[in-house]
C-alpha cells in the first residue's frame, strides 16, 4: 500500500468529520465530506465551491489522485461535479475543493459533513512524443464516433 500525505486544513477534520475512507474492501474510492459550517444551498443548475477541509501532496509524479462524482447523488439528485471529474497532479499542495453542479431541476441542500466526492489514485505515464508522418495502418484507422455500429 502507498502512503500519501494528508494535511489537516480544519480541526474538525477527525472529530467532526470523518478523515477520507474506504467504505468497504473492495472500495476504489475515498469518500470526501463537505466541510462547511452550515447547510449551502444549491439551486437548479447552480454550481458551488465546496471544502473537504483537506490537502494531499502526492510526491510521486507516477501518481495522480482524481475526484469523481458519487454515483447516489448523481442519480438520485442531479448532484455532480462542475468539471465532470478533478484532477490533482502529484506536485500540487493546496486544499481539496470540490466544484459541486445541481443538474436538476429542484434545490438541493449540502450539508455539513455530507460525502459530496470520491477520490481515487491512479498510476500515470509520462510520455514524449515520437513526431511521425504516417501510422502503422490498423483496422480502425481515422473511423470515427460509431464507426462500429451500435
Amino acid at each position: 500500500m502507498k502512503k500519501i500525505d494528508l494535511k489537516i486544513l480544519d480541526k474538525r477534520i477527525g472529530n467532526i468529520f470523518p478523515l477520507p475512507k474506504y467504505s468497504t474492501k473492495g472500495s476504489a474510492g475515498l469518500d470526501l465530506c463537505a466541510c462547511i459550517n452550515k447547510p449551502v444551498l444549491l439551486n437548479s443548475n447552480e454550481s458551488k465551491l465546496i471544502s473537504t477541509g483537506l490537502a494531499i501532496y502526492i510526491a510521486n509524479k507516477q501518481i495522480a489522485a482524481i475526484i469523481l462524482p458519487r454515483s447516489g447523488l448523481a442519480h438520485k439528485h442531479g448532484i455532480i461535479l462542475n468539471n465532470s471529474i478533478g484532477l490533482i497532479d502529484s506536485d500540487y499542495q493546496g486544499e481539496i475543493m470540490i466544484s459541486i453542479l445541481n443538474h436538476s431541476n429542484k434545490k438541493f441542500y449540502i450539508k455539513p459533513g455530507n460525502r459530496i466526492a470520491q477520490l481515487i489514485f491512479i498510476p500515470i505515464f509520462q510520455i514524449q512524443f515520437n513526431i511521425v508522418n504516417n501510422f502503422k495502418k490498423t483496422k480502425r484507422g481515422i473511423n470515427g464516433f460509431g464507426h462500429s455500429g451500435f
